[in-house]
């Protein structure tokens, strides 16, 4: 089962913007209402590491 969140967003005077409440480093946009909810998707599933293949590496980097 995919998990539900919780997005707010507003209209600015050219883009939607959203950012999800359980997670609101995740923010992105879109021309349309439409766009801003796939544009979630996608940001939210690059962030959760999804589409991370098997046989991926991991380093420390230090910032």
């Amino acid at each position: 089962m995919k998990p539900k969140l919780t997005m707010i967003y507003w209209k600015s005077k050219k883009f939607w913007l959203g950012k999800l409440v359980e997670h609101p480093e995740i923010m992105t946009q879109g021309r349309t209402l439409r766009e801003l909810e796939e544009n979630m998707r996608d940001a939210y599933e690059m962030m959760v590491l999804d589409e991370v293949p098997e046989g991926y590496s991991v380093k420390e980097l230090a910032v």
